[in-house]
């Protein structure tokens, strides 16, 4: 699919003059080197940027250059991501950190194509931080762009080979980073999936849905994956001084790394799997299982239920991946939000015991 010279020339100079007056004071914009691109577009992933904004200045002063996050322990690096979600972001991060410190003078690739070679960097992603970061003149299309193409040109359901021809087609030589920040954010802030602020687009003017008056319906729904739902067991086992039992994730898959009560996950009776989780880590119970309130959380394939049952404990198997903790010990941790809200209910339960 062609556009016309003058419609590009237009396109180009109506948005980039209205980002050049707009654009949000983002923190990943006061200095951009390659190594804040990264982490920016990395957390941005999938989350929205008023959630990324304290994470991404938390991450900064932990960890201010690639060479230190290559350094860091895996578990420092999951705490700074704790919250975030998709843990496998983090996960990657450190990993691409230690590829591009063994470089020369520990420099990143300067192109979307040898980026795609690093953990976690796709094409989205390598897009942005190739244009942003080295000037290079590629398309970076994430859904904000998605939607904002499919509705400058009327497209019901484009493939993501039409939108990526199309977003080449208008990526400027000269300003190829501020130009993909000014298509996201267009997307963010004027070109919403709902309501979106047409009166104040400066493209509406050459905006083939708006002209047709199909705004609301471009682009159409995507199919998306089911969505399962889950039932799980949380053994929370805490012994005479107050420690608490938990157990480090498999590195690989949900939640990989972290640290969580013992989990399995079933819908059987409660008292009766929580026996058999406590057998399996060595552990002693002593009187009966207590009920705390369930804990609720949605993953992108899965709807989660943890049923968290409280028990008085000793023994248990002390491995590098498992062992007591006390609640100091404890926060130190990264832990997932729903054995955050697991152990803070515990904590609340043993506060008003008698």
């Amino acid at each position: 699919m062609s556009i016309p010279t003058q419609t590009v020339r237009r396109l180009r100079d109506a948005l980039l003059t209205h980002f050049d007056r707009h654009a949000r004071h983002l923190p990943w914009r006061r200095r951009r080197t390659p190594y804040s691109v990264w982490i920016s577009e990395i957390m941005l992933q999938q989350t929205r940027v008023e959630t990324v904004i304290p994470y991404f200045e938390r991450w900064m002063r932990a960890f201010p250059s690639v060479s230190i996050l290559a350094d860091a322990d895996e578990r420092e690096v999951l705490k700074a991501w704790e919250g975030l979600g998709y843990y496998s972001r983090a996960r990657n991060a450190h990993r691409t950190a230690k590829i591009v410190r063994e470089r020369p003078s520990a420099r990143f690739p300067d192109s979307a194509a040898r980026l795609r070679e690093l953990p976690g960097i796709g094409e989205y992603t390598s897009g942005a931080i190739a244009s942003i970061a080295f000037g290079e003149p590629v398309p970076a299309v994430d859904g904000n762009v998605r939607r904002v193409l499919s509705r400058l040109f009327d497209l019901e359901r484009p493939s993501g080979g039409t939108l990526r021809e199309l977003a080449t087609a208008l990526v400027p030589e000269d300003r190829p980073g501020d130009w993909n920040e000014a298509l996201m954010e267009l997307g963010a802030l004027v070109c919403t999936p709902r309501n979106p602020r047409c009166v104040s687009c400066p493209l509406s003017s050459d905006c083939g849905a708006f002209e047709a008056g199909t705004v609301s319906e471009r682009p159409g729904p995507r199919s998306r994956g089911k969505v399962r739902a889950a039932s799980f067991v949380s053994l929370v086992a805490r012994d005479p001084a107050g420690r608490f039992f938990v157990t480090r994730r498999p590195a690989e898959g949900l939640l990989g790394g972290l640290w969580e009560c013992p989990t399995v996950e079933s819908d059987g009776d409660g008292a009766r799997v929580v026996g058999g989780i406590a057998e399996d880590h060595g552990l002693r119970l002593a009187g009966g299982a207590r009920t705390l309130p369930e804990v609720r959380h949605a993953f992108t394939h899965i709807r989660a239920t943890y049923r968290p049952f409280v028990v008085d404990a000793s023994g248990g198997s002390e491995t590098e991946d498992s062992g007591w903790r006390t609640s100091e010990e404890l926060d130190a941790l990264p832990l997932p939000v729903a054995q955050q809200r697991i152990i803070a209910a515990a904590r609340a339960s043993a506060a008003h015991s008698p």
